[in-house]
Parts: C-alpha cells; structure tokens; sequence
C-alpha cells in the first residue's frame, strides 16, 4: 500500500494509506473481475454502466451522462465511439451544441445479453463482501464522491 510521507495536525502520518491508491487498486481489481466475466458479450464493465445508465434514465444530454456516471467528457465520448459503432447507442446533436445520447434497441438486447455475466460477478462480490457491508461502503463511496466534488472548487 502507498503511505504519505508527512504528520499534519489531522492525524494525517507516515502510517497512513494514501486514499487515492487504495481506492484505485480496488477499483482496478473490481474492473479486472467484471470485465472478464462480461468479456464473452463483447463489452466492458465501463461500457456496460453507460448502457445502464441510459436504460434507467433514458436519453440523456452528454455532459449530464458524463456527470451521472462521474467521467471526463472526453473519457465518455472515446467510450462511446464504440457502442455507436455496435449500434448500441445512438448520439445526436440537440439544442445549439449540446449533443445526446440514447440506447437502441440493439443496445437494449446487448444489454440483457450482458446482465446475467454482470448480475454472477455482483452476486459473487457480494456474498464475499456481505451485503450489509456492501451497503456501509457503498455509503461512504458517495459520501467520498460528494465530498471530492466539494474539495474541487
């Protein structure tokens, strides 16, 4: 694990891990294990959460998915490119510049094709984890989102 180097007034040591690190090595071996499970359908976990995300909130402005899903605009558009080349998703301008996105019907079967590899590699974390656990960290994971989006201004 990485470990500041320095001792301030917060309790802060030498001894303490360094939260982005280990948040990122988290998320980096969750990643690893979904997309291997969903590698067979074709997709990545990331892509597989935009397909998601727009089948629960149905056609969304770019910069507003790129918000829900806590992503670089740029990140989200390089992601895209792909699911609109499967015909998954379809982009299209709106109003002035704004541009938006929407799951096809095709993107709605890749999806459903999707779930249960996604829904085996949940359960088994899950059950790992312990769902009340799950549940405390998954408050503290948007506790800590909140509280970055705070710290960037």
């Amino acid at each position: 694990m990485m470990y500041m180097h320095h001792e301030s007034g917060t309790g802060i040591s030498a001894d303490t891990a360094c939260a982005c690190t280990a948040l990122r090595k988290a998320s980096r071996a969750i990643t690893r294990m979904y997309d291997e499970a969903l590698r067979d359908t074709g997709m990545s976990i990331v892509q597989f959460s935009i397909l998601r995300n727009l089948s629960r909130h149905g056609q969304q402005p770019l910069m507003q998915l790129a918000d829900l899903l806590v992503m670089e605009r740029t990140t989200l558009y390089r992601a895209l490119t792909p699911l609109e080349r499967q015909g998954w998703v379809l982009v299209s301008g709106g109003k002035g510049r704004a541009k938006y996105a929407v799951l096809t019907a095709r993107g709605r079967q890749a999806l459903s094709a999707a779930t249960g590899a996604w829904e085996s590699v949940q359960r088994k974390l899950l059950g790992e984890v312990g769902t009340k656990e799950w549940t405390t960290l998954e408050s503290s994971l948007a506790r800590l989102v909140s509280a970055a989006h705070g710290l960037e201004t």
